[in-house]
């Protein structure tokens, strides 16, 4: 019989576990959290080894890893020391979310899709380098959407179209930069959806861009930080309708996104072989009602 404890290890390259993640894991309804802070690949073998030696066979699925911190680098470079510690049977589930990235990406995409079909459309998305952004490009990439990625640097934008087409078999993406010579409203307005996911205190299209959206149907503005990412879409929007637009703000695809962090959690404790990355999270959550 397993263990009835659910026991949460939240490693964190930080040097201070994350207390959102804190807070999202014990509302996730497991039984104890064991947060550390400042993890490396130098010093988390002997972390996973206490996850994986004292509990066995199915009693293995009490236990699970929870993968966290502000450096997408460096909690990838975690997730690789920790599957290398695994083997054979002796193993652990695991879920990798740094900095939110995954869980924000498959809400915002998710939510997109509500009100777009989101397959052969035209998606743009503005700050498509960066954690969240090439996230959802490559959602977006993988349901068959031609992908435009905007970037400022026209060098990391091709960079991350490139790696996407790598990943993606027959994917149509490309990046360029945002200097490119026409405006960014004259990009957006020539697609679908359009999906922002800049850093703090970038506004990509000003106030009263929504007055000629193009051929814009949704607009997700992933920034919660003011000013908003999308001028006129509030970070509390979520599908509001304006004109033939559908537009969210952060906190509207917020609701979401707890959700899918909290089911993925859940799920974690369901067996002790699961990694949960961007796909396995973005598959949970298309069962989330």
């Amino acid at each position: 019989m397993a263990y009835k404890k659910k026991i949460l290890l939240q490693l964190d390259s930080d040097p201070v576990a994350s207390s959102f993640d804190a807070i999202v894991a014990v509302d996730s309804g497991i039984d104890q959290l064991l947060p550390y802070g400042g993890v490396t690949p130098e010093n988390i073998q002997g972390l996973v080894h206490g996850a994986m030696f004292t509990r066995g066979g199915n009693d293995l699925a009490s236990t699970a890893i929870f993968l966290g911190g502000s450096n997408v680098a460096k909690v990838q470079a975690n997730l690789f020391a920790v599957t290398s510690t695994f083997f054979g049977p002796v193993r652990v589930s695991v879920m990798i979310d740094p900095n939110g990235c995954n869980t924000t990406a498959v809400a915002a995409f998710l939510s997109a899709k509500k009100h777009s079909q989101l397959q052969g459309n035209r998606v743009i998305v503005l700050g498509g380098t960066g954690p969240v952004g090439s996230r959802i490009a490559t959602l977006a990439a993988s349901a068959g959407n031609e992908v435009t990625i905007v970037s400022r640097s026209e060098s990391r934008a091709s960079q991350t179209a490139s790696d996407i087409a790598m990943y993606i078999a027959d994917s149509k993406v490309v990046g360029i930069g945002s200097d490119s010579g026409e405006s960014t409203l004259e990009l957006v307005q020539r697609h679908d959806v359009v999906f922002t996911a800049g850093a703090a205190g970038v506004q990509f299209l000003p106030d009263g861009w929504l007055d000629n959206p193009g051929e814009v149907v949704v607009a997700i503005d992933c920034n919660a930080v003011p000013p908003e990412g999308l001028g006129g879409v509030s970070a509390m929007d979520k599908a509001k309708q304006v004109g033939f637009t559908t537009v969210y703000g952060a906190v509207g695809i917020g609701g979401l996104k707890m959700k899918i962090h909290k089911r993925c959690i859940a799920k974690l404790f369901e067996k002790n072989d699961l990694i949960l990355d961007l796909n396995e999270i973005f598959h949970v959550a298309a069962t989330i009602e």
